[in-house]
């Protein structure tokens, strides 16, 4: 398969045209990101954990039925995925309450919610991703009431496959956020699955002692980002392939560059 034209460059990943139809190229850089950009650094290795981890989620969610854009890995920091017209949301699931919320509302941090609390914000940097109601997402047709109805059953399967695999391995699935796109063949348009599931979109707490294992270690310069996503991996049983990676650079983190507020 042959690499294409760069189509779409984001904060973590890079989209790349393939000579495939209705298939690119995902490739996960190093960038680490926080506050809408504001706060940015590169940490070696970053991308090669995520690739792995994100690839071993997307595939046990497509067991269970969950369709999502992921089709083959390509290396340590590529994949071959699905062409889809991303929707301009980040849907968002808290099981514990943490990050904005508490701040929003005053909610004590660590409080264990009674059930799953989504929350859906629209994609927009500059306008540092507002929280949006459903009304909004159907007024402005970002997406449909049924597609919306489809996506929030997802979210709740979703949620429940990832709270239980990573209570399994000592780790609380604290939130997320994941994206959804429209996938089209031929005459016909699904929503699935898109971007990715890893550290770096998950709240991920130790079970016995609350140590953060995700991108927060990075926000709260809590440092050691990657040996807790390490951490991860190897909970999950995915860093077999250790041996592999032993000549990527998991150096200190390169200096991080604050913008200031005008």
């Amino acid at each position: 398969m042959k690499k294409g034209k760069k189509l779409y460059e984001g904060k973590a990943k890079i989209i790349y045209s393939t000579d495939s139809k209705g298939l690119v190229i995902q490739h996960f850089k190093d960038d680490a990101t926080a506050f809408n950009n504001q706060k940015k650094t590169v940490i070696d290795g970053k991308g090669v954990l995520n690739n792995r981890i994100s690839e071993h989620i997307l595939k046990n969610l497509s067991q269970i039925g969950i369709k999502n854009h992921f089709v083959k890995n390509i290396n340590m920091r590529e994949q071959l995925i699905k062409h889809v017209e991303i929707l301009p949301i980040e849907f968002i699931v808290r099981n514990i309450a943490t990050g904005s919320l508490t701040k929003r509302l005053g909610i004590i941090e660590g409080t264990v919610l009674d059930n799953p609390l989504f929350e859906y914000c629209f994609k927009n940097d500059k306008l540092g991703d507002p929280i949006i109601s459903k009304e909004h997402i159907t007024t402005f047709s970002w997406a449909t009431k049924k597609e919306l109805e489809k996506i929030d059953n997802m979210l709740l399967r979703i949620n429940d496959f990832m709270v239980g695999m990573f209570r399994g391995i000592g780790i609380k699935l604290v939130d997320f956020k994941v994206e959804f796109g429209r996938l089209k063949t031929g005459q016909k348009t699904e929503i699935i699955l898109a971007d990715e599931i890893s550290p770096d979109t998950c709240r991920l707490w130790d079970s016995n002692t609350d140590k953060k294992l995700d991108k927060d270690r990075f926000r709260k310069n809590l440092g050691n980002l990657i040996p807790a996503y390490q951490e991860v991996a190897k909970r999950l049983g995915i860093l077999h392939e250790e041996a592999n990676v032993r000549h990527v650079n998991f150096s200190k983190p390169k200096s991080v560059k604050l913008k200031k507020n005008k």
